[in-house]
C-alpha cells in the first residue's frame, strides 16, 4: 500500500493545561527504524498518565492530588522532571493505548508481519536499554494519539479478537498496570481491597483479581457501587467508609492521599500492599511501627516483565476479561475527552477513535 507523507496527530507542546494539546494535520508519518514496525492506529484511549504527563504531575515539586492542576498545569514548576523518567522533550504525541494494523516494517523485521492486527505494549523500554529502563509509549516515545505510530516489533503483539479497535484499545495501559500489580503481589484466592475501583486501572483490577479466584472488595463513590458489583466485585465500600481492620490479605492502591494509613491497618499480619498511583496525593504518613509489627510488605509497581502483556493478550483472546468502554470521542476532540475524563462521572475507559 502507498503510505501518506503526513498525518493528523494531537501534539503536546509543553507541560501545562489543555491548551497545550494541539491538533496538527501536517505531522510527518514516522518511519520505522531497524527492529521496528509502523502501525496505522485504529483507536487509543485516555488514561490518568496522559493527564499527569501533560501537567507534569510526576515532578517532585508537585505534592497535590492529580486533579489539583489537571486543566491548567503547574505554570512551569514541573518542567525539569515532569515525566516518568524526568524531563520530557517536546513536541510529544501522547496516547499510552493503541490498537492498530502493521503497515510497514523496518530493517530486520519479517515483512510477513504487514497486515497484522496488534496491541502495543505501553511499557516499551527496549531490551537493549536494560530491565530497569523506564520508556513508556506516549511519554518517552510518541504514542497513539496520531494516525500512525512506530513501535519495536517485539512490543507489537498480534491480537485475534472480534472486539472493535475501540474496545481493544481500552486494555493495554489500564489492564497491564493492574495485571502488573497483581503479579507483583502474587495474588491468589485471597481477600483483596481495590481502591479507586471505578477508574480504568481499578475496574481492570476487579476483573483480573476475580479471574484469579480472589474475593474482591471495591472502594469507590456511592453512585458506582452497583456497577462494580455487576462487574464482579463481591463487595463494594463507599470511599469515605471506615475500613475494617485486618480484613484483607492484599491492597491494590491507586489513590494514596490522607487516608493512606487506614489501608495498612486494613491488612492482615504479613499482608501485601501494592501501589501504582496516587490520585488523592503522593505524600502520605507512614507509622513504621505498623509496617514492622505487622510484618507488612510494601510494593511499588511500574516496570513489568514482558510476560505481563502477553498474558493479557491471552486473557482477551480467551474471553476471560471484557472491555469496559464508557464512551468515545474522535481524535480531534481529545481535549473534550480529557475534560470528560476529569469529571470522573464515568466507569472504565474513554476511547479515542483515530481511524475513520
Amino acid at each position: 500500500m502507498t503510505l501518506p507523507k503526513t498525518m493528523k496527530a494531537i501534539v503536546l507542546t509543553g507541560h501545562g493545561g489543555l491548551d497545550k494539546l494541539e491538533l496538527r494535520e501536517d505531522m510527518p508519518v514516522p518511519q520505522p527504524s531497524a527492529g521496528e514496525v509502523l502501525v496505522r492506529v485504529g483507536a487509543s484511549a485516555v488514561n490518568n498518565t496522559d493527564v499527569n504527563t501533560r501537567t507534569g504531575w510526576y515532578s517532585k515539586a508537585v505534592r497535590g492530588d492529580t486533579g489539583s492542576a489537571a486543566t491548567e498545569g503547574y505554570g512551569g514548576a514541573s518542567d525539569a522532571d515532569g515525566a516518568w523518567s524526568g524531563a520530557l522533550s517536546f513536541p510529544r504525541i501522547q496516547g499510552a493505548d493503541c490498537c492498530g494494523e502493521i503497515v510497514a516494517v523496518g530493517e530486520g523485521v519479517d515483512a510477513g508481519r504487514i497486515g497484522e492486527r496488534v496491541l502495543l505494549r505501553p511499557m516499551c523500554g527496549p531490551m537493549a536499554a536494560g530491565p530497569d529502563a523506564l520508556i513508556t509509549f506516549g511519554s518517552e516515545r510518541d504514542g497513539g494519539f496520531a494516525e500512525y505510530t512506530t513501535s519495536e516489533a517485539t512490543n507489537a503483539l498480534v491480537i485475534d479478537s472480534t472486539l472493535s479497535d475501540l474496545e481493544l484499545a481500552s486494555f493495554p495501559c489500564a489492564f497491564s498496570t493492574a495485571e502488573g500489580m497483581i503479579q507483583r503481589a502474587g495474588l491468589g484466592a485471597e481477600r483483596v481491597l481495590i481502591t479507586g475501583a471505578s477508574g480504568g486501572v481499578g475496574s481492570a483490577a476487579v476483573q483480573l483479581a476475580k479471574r484469579r479466584g480472589a474475593h474482591v472488595t471495591a472502594q469507590t463513590s456511592p453512585a458506582k457501587i452497583d456497577a462494580l458489583k455487576a462487574l464482579g466485585a463481591d463487595e463494594a465500600l463507599d470511599r469515605d467508609a471506615t475500613l475494617p481492620e485486618g480484613a484483607f490479605d492484599v491492597v491494590l492502591d491507586l489513590v494514596g492521599g490522607g487516608r493512606w494509613p487506614d489501608l495498612l491497618d486494613a491488612l492482615v499480619t504479613r499482608g501485601r500492599y501494592v501501589t501504582s498511583g496516587a490520585i488523592a496525593g503522593p505524600i502520605v504518613e507512614l507509622d513504621l511501627r505498623t509496617l514492622y509489627l505487622k510484618d507488612l510488605t510494601l510494593i511499588g509497581s511500574t516496570r513489568q516483565e514482558p510476560g505481563v502483556f502477553s498474558d493479557l493478550v491471552g486473557y482477551i483472546e480467551r474471553g476471560e476479561i471484557r472491555p469496559l468502554l464508557a464512551e468515545s470521542y474522535p481524535l480531534k476532540n481529545l481535549r473534550r475527552a480529557q475534560e470528560a475524563f476529569l469529571e470522573k462521572s464515568h466507569m472504565g475507559k474513554i476511547g479515542i477513535q483515530v481511524a475513520a
